[in-house]
């Protein structure tokens, strides 16, 4: 500690006034610490802004960007693929055994469709004719034996009635009209190679086909999509996925029973419009 000396009898000097000690708010006042008080609160906005985005970021109310809206799909044909995907799952095998005229075992495969809610298959009726087992394959690959429940053999058609169905059932759609040029799709099981598809076009309404021993079918459609044996009773469908006939035969001017481009289908309508209950009684679908 330091003594001031002056001189004596002088006058004792006048107190010093006192500095006042810096306040923490006058300490802002320098350079350092403004610069740093700035930064902390930067940092303080950007955590507010954060937390606000993270709270409210399902917030409808918030402003989004526009989005111009795109046409959604209009109306129209369906791709051969397309039509393949959404009535394979309508698609039947059908296998069966039996007895020829000479009892001789035999067996036959073919095709059916899912027409109802209730499981019941339209199919041509020569695929089940005489059969004594008659055995369906859904395409989730779950089997069932089945009985004919009606049968229109002027027409070539049957309904059968399966005692199982597959865990999820889609019958398809039945119904549309064709015109001559119309493409088609037909879905099937030629010569054993199962879920085949062909397309094709519709080459001629209103004909007629012969039959050894039984009288002509008329009014059917013929079409120029391959089949072959293993294919009646199958599908045929129109540009829309509606199934528009069952495939009953093909012409061959031969004996070799292989496809040259002219097949025939019963109209659906003809299909479900006879049984053994008389003409015009809709087989039970």
């Amino acid at each position: 500690m330091m003594t001031v000396l002056r001189p004596d009898g002088s006058d004792p000097p006048e107190p010093a006034v006192e500095e006042p000690t810096p306040s923490r708010l006058s300490s802002l006042n320098t350079p350092v610490r403004r610069r740093r008080a700035l930064i902390a609160l930067i940092a303080v906005w950007a955590v507010v802004i954060t937390w606000v985005a993270f709270t409210r970021g399902g917030d409808d109310t918030e402003p989004k960007a526009a989005v111009k809206p795109s046409p959604s799909a209009s109306p129209g044909p369906l791709t051969v693929s397309e039509v393949y995907q959404t009535v394979l799952p309508s698609v039947v095998l059908i296998q069966t055994t039996g007895h020829d005229a000479k009892q001789a075992a035999e067996s036959a495969t073919g095709t059916g469709v899912i027409a109802n809610e209730d499981g019941s298959v339209l199919t041509a009726f020569h695929v089940v004719d005489g059969a004594e087992t008659i055995t369906l394959t859904y395409t989730d690959g779950t089997t069932s034996s089945a009985k004919v429940t009606a049968r229109n053999p002027a027409l070539d058609i049957a309904t059968l009635t399966p005692e199982k169905l597959p865990g999820t059932l889609v019958p398809a759609v039945l119904g549309g009209g064709v015109e001559v040029g119309d493409p088609v799709v037909a879905i099937g099981n030629p010569l054993g190679l199962t879920a085949s598809t062909t397309s094709g076009v519709v080459s001629g309404l209103d004909r007629k086909l012969s039959r050894d021993r039984q009288n002509d079918i008329a009014g059917l459609i013929q079409f120029d999509a391959a089949v072959n044996p293993g294919s009646s009773g199958g599908p045929l469908i129109n540009d829309q996925g509606q199934v528009v006939g069952i495939v009953v035969a093909l012409a061959n001017p031969t004996d070799a029973g292989t496809f040259i481009g002219i097949g025939f289908a019963v109209p659906i309508g003809a299909a479900l419009g006879g049984g053994d209950n008389g003409p015009g009684r809709a087989p039970p679908l």
